[in-house]
C-alpha cells in the first residue's frame, strides 16, 4: 500500500500538479492539506479512479484524502479542540483534520497548527492539538496511519541549521515531546527511513535553491510497516510548486482496489459552525 502526504498549498492553483502526480507515482492514498477552499470549491478528482473526501471552510486551512482503495466512515473530529483568540468566546473547529477507513487501514490527513510564536496562544492551541491526537491514537484503530504537515522538526538534523531556529517554534522541547506522545501510543515514525532530506523550503530568500528547508511532514503509523520512503523532491521544483514536496511511504499491507467506477464524491460528515478566526496560517520564515 503506498501513501502519500502533501501540503498543496492551494488545491485549486496545482489542480494539475496533483492530477500528474496521481498518474505518475502509483499512489494508493494521498492526503492533502492547506487545500485553501471550501468543500464546494473543491475540485473533482474522481475521474482519475480516486473516490475523495474534503473538509474546507475558507480559503485557508483544508484537508483532503484521495483513494483508489476505498474510502468509508470519512470524519473530521478526533476529540481536537477548536481554536479562537478570544478565549472567552466558543473555540470553534478548524479544517485542520479528516480521517477516513482505505482499504482496511484508517488514515488521518492532518494540518497541524503552525504556532506561530511561543508566547502566541497559538502555541498553546498547537500542544493541545498534538495532545488530543495522542490520545485518540491511544485508543484508536488497530491500522492507523496519521499523516501530514506537523509543522514540527523532529530532529536538529531535521533543520537547515539549528542556530537559525532559537526562539522559534517547529524545534522546541515541547513540540517535540508532544510528538514523542505518538510514539508512546504505539505508532512509529515511518518517515524516519526518510535520510537527510527536507521537505519543506519556503519561497522567501531562495531557500529550495540554497537547500535551507526542514522536515516537517511526517507519517506515523500502526499495524502497518514501512518498507520504503521518499521525498518528490523533484515536485518542488519549477514554476508554481507548492512550497512542500509530496512525502511518499511503501507499505506491507495489500489493499483491495476499491470500484470507484460512476461513484460519487464522499463528503465528510457535517459539521458545526465555522472558523471565527481572520488570521491566515503565519509564515514560519
Amino acid at each position: 500500500m503506498r501513501i502519500a502526504t502533501w501540503n498543496i498549498n492551494s488545491v485549486r492553483t496545482r489542480e494539475q500538479r496533483v492530477r500528474d502526480f496521481l498518474e505518475r507515482t502509483d499512489v494508493d492514498v494521498l492526503c492533502l492539506q492547506e487545500t485553501k477552499c471550501t468543500d464546494k470549491q473543491f475540485p473533482d478528482f474522481t475521474d482519475t479512479g480516486y473516490q475523495q473526501a474534503h473538509f474546507g471552510l475558507h480559503s485557508f486551512n483544508g484537508v483532503a484524502i484521495l483513494s483508489r482503495v476505498g474510502l468509508e466512515d470519512v470524519s473530521h473530529d478526533f476529540g481536537q479542540p477548536g481554536f479562537n483568540k478570544d478565549f472567552a468566546a466558543e473555540q470553534t473547529l478548524e479544517a485542520r483534520a479528516i480521517g477516513a477507513n482505505c482499504g482496511g487501514v484508517t488514515v488521518w490527513s492532518l494540518y497541524v497548527p503552525n504556532g506561530r510564536e511561543i508566547a502566541d496562544p497559538h502555541y498553546t492551541y498547537k500542544l493541545d492539538w498534538l495532545a488530543a491526537l495522542a490520545s485518540y491514537a491511544e485508543q484508536g484503530p488497530d491500522k492507523l496511519c496519521l499523516v501530514g504537515d506537523f509543522n514540527i522538526a523532529p530532529r536538529d538534523e531535521d533543520v537547515w541549521d539549528r542556530s537559525y531556529f532559537n526562539g522559534k517554534t517547529h524545534v522546541t522541547p515541547r513540540e517535540r515531546a508532544a510528538l514523542k506522545k505518538l510514539e508512546e501510543a504505539g505508532l512509529t515514525q515511518a518517515t524516519e527511513l526518510i535520510q537527510d532530506e527536507y521537505t519543506y523550503w519556503d519561497y522567501q530568500s531562495l531557500r529550495f535553491q540554497k537547500g535551507e528547508g526542514i522536515r516537517i511532514d511526517l507519517q506515523y503509523t500502526r499495524g502497518i510497516t514501512a518498507t520504503s520512503a521518499r521525498v518528490d523532491r523533484d515536485e518542488r521544483k519549477g514554476k508554481g510548486a507548492s512550497d512542500h514536496a509530496p512525502v511518499i511511504v511503501d507499505y506491507d499491507y495489500q489493499a483491495p482496489k476499491a470500484n470507484t467506477a460512476g461513484s460519487q464524491e464522499t463528503e465528510a460528515a457535517p459539521h458545526d459552525g465555522a472558523d471565527s478566526s481572520n488570521t491566515t496560517e503565519a509564515t514560519l520564515f
